[in-house]
């Protein structure tokens, strides 16, 4: 990808295929944590915009709801959340054939009181994530996810200078486009304030009814250091501690994490569960992962030189290697989620019962064949980082369409056994 535009915009992966579906379908809802970009991806497309966030328009709308659907489409309802009949005007104003549509509906939330029809058939969603790593201008991409997904398994080329200290940079650097040009200091400010007005604003507007934010937030910080890491949610729960008596109940617990999960805070990566081939013994535990790894790290109350020195956290998490490694593994899992959803295609992650084989990430096709993917904090591959992905490659035949190692290496090639290594600034969708 390039740089940002004369307007200051920075192209997105996600931008060809939302200008796809807003060619051929009537309303699409564009989901994703708050200042992730939606707003102004979808203001480069709409002709009309009622923005709700501004409490002068929703007081409009709550004296008049129909003018949501009036104006020149493409229109906007920027927040929709706020009004959350919002989602049924489109919904009705789609079923009416008589009437063009042509809308875009965008939210950093769940709304309190949800919409009395799940809108399926009339309003698709597309997620929106942080920026992915090809988005960021580092390097010059040259090896293509779908290129990967084919199975042709293609040569693999490219260079890139990208050393380890900038993968932790960009870790702490985060992928918010607004918050990524600032210096360190108002950029830790910026990450901070996110994560209060989270947990001290949005959380209330949402509807949670969780008093205890304090409680809440140490929770977060207990997932946050269970980055990268399938350990049960009942690990989590004991984690959050930090001091107190007790950890908070199940049930608490619980409501804690569908609470951030309602504002797209954390995204958790699935376990694969094949349907077309018949692998014994695999785990269903997903993968912890906040929206965006800087995230994760303020949580922890740490920066890229604490990643790049080796320091640890105060939450007792079971972990192979280092926190550098795991945030790294985030950075790489949020990327390949976005150039995943360019190619139609599903991210999770492979686990055996007991942790006798793991593979960090498996993007499966429609057809249910797959590409799988190993992280690395390494610069090459050795056998022994291969030797999961040979054992899939045993198990799974010509549905394994290719694999690779993503690293923090400076060449992409093959190794002689045909696995990919692949650093990870090259990849793209």
């Amino acid at each position: 990808m390039n740089g940002a535009d004369e307007a200051g915009y920075i192209p997105r992966i996600v931008d060809r295929r939302l200008d796809e579906m807003l060619a051929g379908l009537p309303a699409i809802a564009l989901e994703g944590p708050r200042a992730v970009g939606k707003t102004e991806t979808a203001l480069r497309r709409a002709r009309t915009v009622h923005r709700l966030d501004d409490e002068e328009q929703l007081e409009l709308v709550f004296g008049d709801p129909s003018r949501l659907t009036k104006g020149e489409p493409p229109v906007l309802i920027d927040e929709w959340q706020r009004y959350p009949a919002s989602w049924d005007l489109v919904r009705r104003h789609v079923d009416d054939r008589t009437k063009r549509s042509s809308f875009l509906l965008t939210g950093s939330a769940t709304p309190r009181e949800r919409p009395t029809h799940s809108g399926a058939g009339r309003i698709v969603t597309l997620r929106m994530h942080p920026l992915a790593l090809a988005e960021r201008g580092l390097a010059a991409p040259t090896v293509s996810l779908s290129d990967l997904l084919s199975g042709r398994r293609p040569p693999l080329e490219g260079g890139s200078a990208a050393t380890l200290a900038d993968y932790a940079h960009e870790i702490a650097r985060s992928g918010f486009p607004g918050i990524r040009p600032l210096d360190r200091v108002l950029r830790t400010d910026l990450l901070d304030g996110y994560l209060d007005r989270a947990v001290d604003y949005d959380l209330g507007e949402s509807g949670s009814g969780i008093r205890d934010r304090q409680a809440l937030r140490r929770w977060l910080t207990a997932y946050a250091a269970a980055t990268a890491t399938a350990a049960s949610l009942t690990v989590v729960r004991k984690a959050a501690t930090a001091g107190s008596a007790e950890p908070p109940s199940q049930p608490t617990a619980a409501a804690y994490q569908r609470a951030v999960e309602h504002l797209w805070l954390i995204e958790s990566l699935p376990a694969w569960l094949p349907t077309r081939n018949r692998l014994r013994r695999l785990a269903a535990a997903p993968k912890h992962h906040l929206a965006d790894p800087a995230l994760a790290l303020r949580c922890l109350g740490l920066d890229d030189t604490a990643l790049l020195e080796g320091r640890t956290t105060d939450y007792p998490m079971p972990r192979d290697g280092s926190l550098l490694g795991a945030m790294f593994e985030s950075l790489v899992a949020l990327s390949v989620r976005v150039y995943a959803q360019a190619n139609r295609a599903r991210a999770s992650h492979l686990r055996t019962h007991g942790g006798e084989h793991e593979i960090d990430l498996i993007i499966e096709r429609s057809d249910g064949r797959v590409v799988a993917l190993e992280v690395k904090l390494s610069a090459t591959a050795r056998d022994r980082d291969v030797r999961h992905l040979a054992w899939l490659s045993d198990r799974l035949g010509d549905d394994l369409l290719d694999a690779a190692v993503i690293t923090t290496g400076t060449e992409a090639y093959r190794r002689r056994d045909g696995i990919g290594v692949i650093p990870a600034t090259l990849l793209t969708a």
